[in-house]
């Protein structure tokens, strides 16, 4: 029987804490990495081999390339550069559609799972699937899985209760036109508008602070990495243990002139395969129209469409 292998491309910061949450969560056999950077796979491979006694079993190490990573069962796309302070997502997209390219023609006949994490995640969703020539639904960006944990977590400290017990969704890019539905948001089956207490003048500086997240780390710590190397592990489980799970991920709507975008969505091994369209009100539906709308234009920008 094969080893459940992972490869991630891009060992900087991010892919880093892909690997580490991978790890942790048992979801590998065997851990492949690979970087641009001379070196830095292999020390990244190095230091986390030296820490198995403390994951489940998994054999970690360095490779050349994409070409040694084609009879894995995912692959994590980690490569590119970050974003710099006040700089937005599609910023970055001149430079990390070029690296994204350049990877997924290599990937024209790959069997397993694509997870891009890479920013702008949106539109690198779509240049990943474009360029591979693989079915939508085996590209997967990680999308608004990250928006949607800040949301519960800043809504779990505003009403007091844990996280956990908030259901609540951010759809759209990964950026500055996401949205938030908090027409659908609950806490224990009780519509967060109508929870005790709740005041709506709160939400547009609620949505702001998620929004707003990763720029405020980035200006303190240079990076965002811990919070998006468990998401992405959180989707791999999803189609790795084939779990069916509902998560606002990112993939191709060939219903939005084939925008890449995130909707809650089941993710089991077959990737993203059943996108559910949410209830929204008007606005909500408006403030998703605006974000389709903002990402064709980021990717015609690069010669796409």
């Amino acid at each position: 029987m094969s080893k459940r292998a992972v490869g991630v491309i891009g060992t900087g910061w991010v892919g880093a804490s892909v690997c580490i949450s991978t790890l942790h969560s048992g979801l590998a056999e065997e851990l492949l990495l690979a970087d641009a950077k001379p070196g830095l796979a292999e020390g990244e491979a190095l230091d986390l081999s030296h820490g198995g006694s403390y994951y489940p079993t998994a054999e970690v190490r360095a490779v050349g390339g994409v070409a040694d990573m084609l009879n894995t069962d995912a692959i994590v796309i980690a490569a590119g550069r970050g974003g710099k302070p006040n700089e937005s997502r599609l910023d970055l997209l001149r430079d990390n559609a070029a690296v994204a390219r350049g990877i997924a023609e290599q990937l024209r006949h790959y069997r397993g799972v694509i997870v891009v994490v890479s920013n702008p995640v949106d539109v690198l969703t779509r240049v990943m699937t474009e360029a591979s020539g693989l079915p939508p639904e085996r590209v997967i960006g990680t999308g608004t899985v990250l928006d949607t944990a800040r949301l519960r977590q800043v809504l779990g400290r505003e009403l007091g209760v844990s996280q956990n017990s908030v259901h609540a969704m951010v759809v759209g890019e990964h950026g500055d036109s996401e949205v938030v539905l908090w027409s659908s948001a609950t806490v224990g089956g009780v519509a967060v508008r109508a929870y005790p207490g709740w005041k709506a003048d709160r939400e547009g500086d609620l949505a702001t602070e998620v929004r707003r997240a990763a720029y405020e780390i980035i200006q303190r710590k240079g990076a965002t990495n811990h919070a998006i190397g468990l998401c992405t592990a959180a989707v791999l489980r999803a189609v790795l243990r084939d779990q069916h799970q509902v998560l606002t991920v990112s993939r191709v709507q060939p219903g939005l002139d084939g925008v890449a975008l995130s909707l809650p969505t089941v993710v089991s091994a077959g990737g993203a395969v059943t996108v559910l369209e949410p209830a929204m009100t008007d606005d909500e539906r408006a403030g998703l129209s605006k974000s389709a709308d903002v990402l064709g234009k980021a990717f015609a920008s690069i010669g796409g469409g």
